[in-house]
């Protein structure tokens, strides 16, 4: 979220790397520029970082040369279940040095949000094409939703069948990270990337007016502090596919800090 999110992100994700000995980041950067979308250069900036791959949502037209871009970057997602002839693609194969592949996939919630095709169908023709060790190693799927209870419904429904199953789109991190019965990790937000002494990321006195005087207010600007890094981590079987499990990841100010200790 803003550039507090990017400075969190460069703070922390180099020793969270090195720490945790990741085989791949995935970073939902869609409010990555000043709150409202993401540009080339931010892409290259966190592919520097390390980042493998940019998931998005709603935000993603934010800045309107991502039009143009986002055809030339295979690893910069929107949602999937965008309507066909949308530019851009929802799923990323990545290739990792061992010979392992790992796909990922962005699909966007329909509840309060703007209508969409049906993830729940699209991500059913996609399991049609894709099976867990069978022609890929492992399956993550960004879900980009506003309510809890569509994103679970979401995960439920796919349990055994992805490797991990993480939403977006809140900003606040959820505490029910956990391996749902048949295998797949799973958190219902995996919270922003930002400055926590805000409004989900935006400077408090902008949102606490349009709360209080209803009327209409400056734009959201994001709140400019100290940014703290929120994620998942989650480590699956090279067997199976499957989780074998998933911890939240925090670092940085306001929050409890939290890293995996599997």
């Amino acid at each position: 979220m803003g550039r507090s999110g990017r400075e969190a992100v460069e703070k922390y994700l180099p020793d969270i790397k090195r720490n945790l000995r990741t085989d791949v980041v995935i970073v939902n950067g869609e409010n990555a520029a000043h709150g409202h979308g993401i540009t080339g250069k931010i892409c290259k900036d966190l592919y520097d970082l390390g980042v493998d791959c940019i998931t998005t949502g709603n935000h993603i037209w934010g800045q309107k040369e991502i039009i143009l871009y986002i055809d030339r970057d295979p690893r910069l997602l929107r949602p999937d279940n965008f309507p066909k002839g949308t530019p851009g693609k929802g799923t990323y194969l990545h290739h990792l040095d061992d010979g392992r592949k790992i796909l990922i996939v962005n699909y966007m919630g329909r509840v309060f949000m703007e209508p969409l095709d049906d993830p729940f169908a699209a991500v059913n023709d996609l399991m049609k094409q894709v099976v867990l060790r069978k022609n890929v190693d492992a399956i993550f799927i960004d879900f980009h939703a506003e309510t809890t209870s569509e994103t679970m419904a979401f995960a439920q429904m796919l349990d055994g069948k992805a490797s991990g199953i993480v939403g977006t789109h809140t900003h606040i991190p959820t505490a029910d990270a956990r391996v749902l019965t048949k295998g797949t990790a799973y958190q219902t937000d995996a919270g922003m990337c930002g400055d926590y002494d805000s409004v989900i990321g935006v400077h408090k006195e902008i949102p606490i007016l349009k709360f209080t005087r209803k009327m209409p207010t400056e734009r959201m600007t994001p709140a400019d502090g100290d940014g703290t890094l929120c994620g998942t981590f989650i480590e699956t079987d090279d067997i199976t596919g499957l989780a074998k499990n998933i911890a939240p990841v925090i670092a940085g100010p306001f929050l409890k800090n939290t890293m995996p200790d599997f």
